[in-house]
């Protein structure tokens, strides 16, 4: 929503995005004129939270793999992970970021028995259950798979390369649901091509579609999702719904004018 248009609603008082970001209205042209913009954080969370599991298990164990070389009539038996294949049970999962989708990550997999560790700087309260890690660099060196679920900012743009992919443990696994733009992604192709990590699973790209002559395509140590973590019936469908719930809450004690 541009200026012109918010010019033209003379009677308007608030805009409702049934979105986190706020990127599609014209923030400055909005408190220009005194209207107040509202996203609806957590819309598509739980989607994408149910997605970045999914992820995880594809990689590790080879599930999209062994699939795809069934349908084209192979028993597929090797892969780069033969021999060291890993269970959830026991290990460390690192999560960058415990917002809407991190927190709900950690739940769904706290019933695995992963030790879970949580690098958040931005986190006020820290829910129990949760190891904190210092810095992200502790949790790289701990972690046998890193999952990021941080907005991406000037602050946040490319808070893992080279330097981060290499205090990595050798051999462990990275999960992108969140944005490409967090990760430099040519740093990433070099882990996963030397053998720094042993895998990754991304739905975000710097480049949608992912061109053909892009790496990724030719790695056989990354489970490849075309930006769809957070499409869901459910999604679409609840945002009105949480949308409407998050404005009453606010204005419910509002006195009218």
């Amino acid at each position: 929503m541009g200026a012109r248009l918010l010019e033209r609603a003379e009677k308007l008082r608030a805009v409702g995005v049934l979105r986190a970001g706020l990127e599609n209205v014209d923030l400055a042209a909005a408190a220009a004129r005194d209207i107040e913009v509202i996203p609806t954080p957590g819309r598509n969370a739980r989607a994408v939270a149910e997605f970045t599991v999914g992820l995880i298990l594809a990689e590790i164990k080879n599930i999209a793999r062994g699939h795809d070389a069934m349908k084209d009539g192979v028993f597929r038996k090797n892969y780069v992970n033969t021999g060291m294949v890993p269970e959830l049970f026991g290990k460390t999962v690192g999560l960058i970021g415990l917002g809407h989708i991190g927190g709900l990550v950690a739940r769904f997999l706290e019933p695995f028995g992963c030790r879970l560790m949580v690098y958040d700087p931005y986190l006020a309260d820290f829910p129990a259950g949760l190891e904190r890690s210092a810095t992200l660099d502790d949790l790289l060196a701990a972690s046998d798979i890193v999952t990021i679920h941080m907005r991406l900012t000037d602050a946040t743009k490319h808070m893992l390369g080279p330097a981060q992919f290499a205090r990595m443990k050798r051999g462990a696994y990275f999960v992108n649901t969140a944005r490409s733009g967090l990760v430099d992604e040519t740093a990433l192709v070099q882990a996963l091509q030397n053998g720094t990590l042993m895998g990754a699973a991304l739905d975000v790209f710097d480049q949608e579609p992912l061109p053909d002559s892009h790496p990724f395509l030719t790695l056989d140590n990354v489970t490849l999702a075309p930006h769809m973590a957070g499409t869901t019936r459910d999604a679409f469908t609840n945002s009105p719904r949480l949308f409407c719930e998050r404005f009453i809450a606010s204005h419910l004690h509002q006195p009218s004018t």
